[in-house]
């Protein structure tokens, strides 16, 4: 006996699916234009997130400066606290870094590759790998950058300087609360006591703290590659200006 054939175009549904045409081109564009604004809202979100933990690096640094200069009785261990506080935050803005990067990086090949195109009416623009490349970060997304290369950005923008404070902030404490720290051996003494900490685990931090430190900043130095997103100078800037 000869099997019964399934006729799978009865189901609406599937049947549906059988006579799906090729999305015209005004279907595509408001795909796209619903896309970009779905990706540009994701990267508001990131960017808020990254504004929310620098905030928090900035009132903890008042606070503790404010704490550590009220009075010569507070200790001065409070600054190497501060440090290692926000070294914390630094390492969860780099985090966050990373994934407002990745959407962002969707956000900018919109605008190179689709708005630009659309906007100087250059059909022939739109074609490219940019497309294939897009679908497979959405079937499989990717970080476009390292946790290193981002925990420098952060540092470099914001970061750099709160620690800057935090640590002038270290040396002013040392030098107008503890009168014998004003010669080189004196200094090393006081920054050595007035803490309740054993002298070799405090030596051993505020070593890690300046090789941290140090290994940043000159990192910072070193790269060679553009910082950010925007250059240093814009395009026929005068005809922005008019």
């Amino acid at each position: 006996m000869k099997p019964t054939m399934i006729d799978d175009t009865d189901d609406p549904a599937i049947a549906n699916l059988v006579n799906t045409k090729t999305l015209d081109d005004k279907d595509y564009y408001a795909v796209m234009v619903h896309f970009y604004r779905g990706e540009l809202g994701r990267i508001m979100v990131w960017r808020q997130r990254l504004d929310v933990t620098t905030n928090w690096a900035i009132v903890g640094t008042t606070a503790m400066i404010t704490f550590g200069l009220g009075s010569a009785e507070n200790t001065h261990l409070i600054f190497l606290f501060a440090n290692f506080l926000v070294f914390l935050l630094l390492s969860i803005e780099s985090r966050r870094y990373r994934f407002y990067d990745a959407f962002r990086a969707r956000v900018r090949m919109l605008e190179a590759h689709f708005i630009m195109p659309t906007l100087m009416r250059e059909t022939k623009l739109l074609q490219g790998d940019w497309k294939k490349v897009m679908a497979e970060d959405l079937l499989m997304p990717t970080f476009k950058m390292s946790r290193w290369i981002a925990t420098l950005r952060r540092y470099r923008r914001n970061y750099m300087w709160i620690f800057a404070l935090i640590n002038a902030a270290w040396f002013v404490k040392i030098w107008i609360h503890y009168p014998e720290s004003h010669t080189i051996k004196g200094f090393i003494a006081a920054i050595s006591s007035h803490h309740p900490l054993p002298e070799e685990i405090f030596w051993i931090l505020f070593v890690l703290l300046m090789a941290l430190l140090t290994a940043l900043t000159a990192s910072c130095l070193l790269m060679n590659h553009q910082m950010g997103e925007f250059g240093s100078k814009a395009m026929h800037r005068k005809k922005w200006l008019r």
